[in-house]
């Protein structure tokens, strides 16, 4: 991922320096196991632990002879450790290494993207009690429907974002999962025993049966899970959008005053920069997830058709997740809501969104349901078209009807109780 959207913690995992130091965590977990089981001697492994080293450099140099990233890195460790590096990479084939090596970077990222799912989660929470009873508009197909509460709508994006952390969690947690069973996975160069005591060491699950790697579908329940949470940002990033138009304006990002620019040729811009990249950046999360599920079917044991995808996607996704998270907490905490504007956009149909309760309310004074209907679809539409109230047309056309009743926002309150207690376990 370029740097533009790399956040240094967990863009650290990810260098090649940590890949190859995560690389050589394995081999050293692999000879201190082969030491306890008798195999190797005690002191070796030791001399191995205490004078292993290596440049990427080194390894890149090394790489230009044997064409094979894994066989430079062990060529370069050997040598770094003298005799005793003979002992590197006993009994393992590379996948037994790049895959048990994959999941600890994997687990390290998870732990950063499972944060930041719950940060943000916790920032939706916390600005829907904020606006629990704040009146606005709610809109289907754009337009307006029946009153609601920006809280309420703020609590469907929180119980998502909560959804997501979970999906994130198991995701990881499935993808944690290592390695050491030799070329096809039958345990033939490297007995179970060796693989359980790696395992332990690099605080790792094994996989139940492993070919030569990792089966793939692992992964690609990750970065199904980490683009699935990008839709998610995604759809609150559009909402704001929304929002943020000039002919709404219920909403805005938070705004530099002073400081910046939203426009280099129209000073009185203020766009909504980051929930358009939150829109652009989950794109490219969809793609690597297509990608991840493309790397499934490899053949038979195992082929290299995944390794090179990979090295783009599995990075780039955590990195890109990560950036997105901490940009849409942002967003949601430093959020303006312009409650004045909630409330004149709510009167904009001139009471036409109480057409519901008015139906309802015709069909329980004895009117058939499409006769009920067609007499609110009439005055609700001249009130649309002439803005006379809704509430004297339909007054007219049926005067039997209790006004105050129908035309009473707190009606539309009632319930809010039972959806926030849900929203206070999240707490």
């Amino acid at each position: 991922m370029i740097e533009r959207y790399t956040r240094d913690e967990i863009g650290s995992i990810w260098t090649p320096e940590a890949k190859m130091n995560a690389w050589l965590e394995v081999e050293l977990a692999a000879t201190d196991a082969w030491a306890a089981e008798g195999v190797v001697p005690t002191d070796a492994a030791r001399a191995c632990r205490e004078r292993a080293a290596f440049t990427v450099d080194a390894v890149n140099e090394r790489e230009r002879i044997t064409n094979h990233d894994v066989a430079a890195f062990i060529d370069v460790v050997a040598g770094s450790i003298g005799e005793e590096g003979r002992w590197i990479h006993y009994g393992l084939t590379s996948s037994d290494v790049l895959d048990t090596a994959l999941a600890t970077q994997l687990a390290a990222a998870g732990k950063i993207l499972i944060e930041g799912a719950r940060a943000y989660r916790d920032a939706l929470t916390a600005r829907a009690f904020d606006y629990r009873d704040t009146l606005c508009v709610g809109r289907t197909h754009g337009v307006h429907a029946e009153p609601t509460t920006f809280g309420l709508r703020l609590a469907g994006f929180a119980f998502e974002a909560d959804r997501n952390l979970h999906r994130l969690e198991r995701a990881v947690e499935q993808c944690a999962i290592g390695k050491l069973s030799g070329a096809v996975g039958t345990y033939a160069s490297v007995p179970p025993v060796i693989e359980e005591r790696v395992m332990d060491a690099l605080e790792l699950k094994r996989d139940d049966i492993a070919t030569q790697v990792v089966p793939r579908d692992r992964h690609a329940e990750l970065l199904s899970a980490i683009a699935i949470a990008g839709a998610g940002i995604e759809r609150f990033a559009t909402e704001i959008r929304h929002l943020q138009r000039t002919e709404v304006r219920e909403a805005e990002e938070p705004f530099a005053a002073g400081r910046q620019k939203g426009s280099s040729a129209m000073p009185h811009k203020r766009n909504p920069i980051r929930s358009e990249r939150l829109t652009g950046l989950a794109r490219l999360l969809r793609g690597y997830a297509q990608t991840g599920l493309e790397n499934v079917a490899l053949w038979h044991e195992r082929d290299i058709s995944h390794s090179g995808a990979e090295r783009v996607i599995l990075p780039d996704a955590t990195i890109t997740l990560d950036y997105m998270q901490h940009l849409v907490t942002e967003v949601a905490s430093g959020l303006v809501v312009h409650c004045d504007r909630l409330r004149s956009n709510l009167e904009q149909t001139h009471g036409a969104l109480f057409s519901q309760r008015a139906l309802t309310a015709l069909v329980e004074s004895g009117l058939t349901r499409d006769e009920a209907y067609r007499t609110v679809q009439a005055a609700a539409q001249e009130a649309f078209d002439t803005g006379t109230h809704f509430r004297e047309l339909i007054g007219a056309s049926a005067p039997q009807l209790d006004l105050d009743e129908i035309f009473d926002y707190d009606a539309y309150l009632g319930h809010l109780p039972v959806i926030f207690e849900r929203l206070e376990a999240l707490r």
